[in-house]
């Protein structure tokens, strides 16, 4: 694992950015797996400023977003569709069709699950995976538990990530109990990985992802088995390294 530790949020924004864009520089058709939250808010607004400077092209871009809420329109302000549209896709040139979401609202979850494995693997599969982290140290929607789920499923959230969800809410009661996301196996088979952690309450995660075994109690920790992982971090995130 590459650890990277920068004393602001604005420093790891900008290398987030040149680190994603680099990866559209180097293959313009790159597959990019995107996460949502407050965590990639930065190194979306560098990428956006680096292609409105002229820097780069996303005409040839291909994503596929982690994770979606269930039961949440997608024009809602807290869809993880509407965030993605707000924070980057309608200030760059990527095409709407080549924009992919696990919905939500589809009727049979399952069969969703298996055509959006399916599009990414005929996609040629993710070649740079943006992740940040939960305090329980989910990644994406895949929360603590007895084992790892490989493929894209419907969890329930544990009560701890809603509780870190809320702030987007009016109230508690408005977050989404359940969630549709993107599975371990989905993750690790992208090429590369991209975790980003802001925070003294993300250190005992990142301790636990670098140096801790192996668990599904701690989703993260799997990426210990990847062969290309760079963590970005503040100081707050990495003060138990």
């Amino acid at each position: 694992m590459n650890v990277l530790v920068f004393d602001t949020e604005e420093q790891i924004g900008v290398a987030a950015g040149y680190y994603m864009c680099g990866q559209v520089l180097q293959k313009p058709d790159s597959v990019l797996g995107l996460a949502t939250g407050s965590t990639p808010l930065k190194p979306y607004s560098h990428m956006i400023k680096l292609y409105e400077q002229g820097a780069v092209d996303f005409s040839r871009v291909t994503t596929f977003n982690l994770d979606e809420y269930c039961k949440l329109d997608v024009n809602d302000k807290n869809s993880y569709h509407t965030f993605m549209h707000e924070n980057l896709f309608n200030h760059i040139n990527i095409p709407e069709e080549n924009i992919n979401f696990l919905d939500g609202n589809a009727e049979d979850m399952e069969l969703e699950c298996k055509n959006y494995e399916e599009k990414i693997k005929a996609s040629g599969g993710i070649d740079i995976q943006l992740l940040g982290i939960g305090s329980n140290g989910h990644i994406a929607f895949n929360e603590p538990a007895d084992a790892f789920q490989r493929w894209s499923h419907v969890v329930e959230l544990k009560q701890s990530t809603i509780n870190d969800n809320s702030r987007f809410f009016n109230s508690i009661e408005e977050v989404p109990t359940h969630a549709v996301t993107m599975g371990i196996g989905s993750i690790m088979q992208a090429k590369r990985i991209l975790i980003i952690a802001l925070g003294e309450n993300k250190a005992k995660a990142i301790k636990q992802l670098i140096d801790g075994n192996v668990t599904p109690w701690c989703p993260a920790s799997v990426l210990q088995f990847h062969k290309d992982v760079t963590l970005m971090l503040d100081k707050g995130a990495a003060s138990l390294l």
